[in-house]
């Protein structure tokens, strides 16, 4: 089964494109297109998929926002440019497993009920070492509402997701149902992956299937002034509850 693979990337992190891109050419997995969608200026970005060869690949298509939008416009805008029933997002500056869309694809095909598919993600430490970790829950299909069950919010420990949704495989037709990625600062990933919990079914992959790079640039892990976190899990556990009250759909 066709996959378009959506990578949302802005300047600062065009460096690790051809580590991405490598990944990429890794795959086990070979009926994939790369959707490039750069926020804001984009020179960098064209010059590095050049540099590598990925930009004179036809599996590679490339646009621009023109301006700078944040992550989540910016993967909605390559997902408006997807075709693929399937749709696997890739952050620019992480890597995928050699196996991963062969495993996530071949789940979702032979599974019309269940809306997304992920793997369990190692980190990348700066030195090239893979750290393994522990999840909360446990491999094999995810019940309805499951993952907001392992989402830990709450204050009486740390703040923990039951599995990381940035390596994420979704059927496209949930995607469109859901409306993409959520209008959330730095949790718009959290907030599409627990809304497709509450919607329907998911599966959980025993192996890994990306590797999550750690580095000093991680927007992710960088200092904020914003006052809305409290509100954005508050709004995302609302919206789960609408949709966890819903008749369950097909998403195939």
């Amino acid at each position: 089964m066709q996959v378009n693979v959506v990578t949302a990337v802005h300047a600062p992190h065009a460096g690790f494109l051809p580590d991405a891109w490598r990944s990429l050419l890794a795959q086990s997995h070979d009926d994939w297109t790369w959707l490039v969608q750069t926020d804001g200026p984009d020179d960098a970005v064209h010059k590095t998929l050049a540099s590598c060869g990925a930009a004179y690949d036809p599996r590679v298509r490339i646009d621009g926002n023109g301006t700078s939008e944040g992550p989540a416009v910016t993967r909605n805008l390559a997902l408006g440019r997807a075709h693929a029933p399937l749709v696997q997002n890739l952050d620019a500056d992480d890597e995928l497993e050699p196996d991963a869309l062969s495993l996530l694809a071949g789940e979702l095909e032979s599974a019309p009920e269940l809306g997304f598919a992920v793997g369990r993600a190692r980190d990348l430490l700066p030195d090239g070492t893979l750290v393994d970790h522990a999840l909360p829950v446990r491999p094999g299909l995810l019940p309805r509402g499951a993952l907001l069950t392992g989402w830990a919010t709450d204050g009486r420990g740390p703040y923990r997701l039951p599995v990381h949704p940035a390596g994420t495989m979704w059927r496209r037709s949930l995607l469109l149902t859901l409306g993409g990625w959520s209008a959330l600062r730095g949790m718009e990933d959290t907030g599409l992956l627990m809304a497709a919990s509450a919607a329907g079914p998911g599966l959980l992959l025993d192996q890994p299937t990306l590797r999550y790079r750690k580095h000093v640039g991680q927007t992710s892990t960088a200092p904020s002034e914003f006052r809305g976190g409290g509100v954005q899990i508050a709004l995302i556990r609302q919206r789960a509850a609408v949709l966890g009250g819903r008749a369950p759909g097909n998403f195939s």
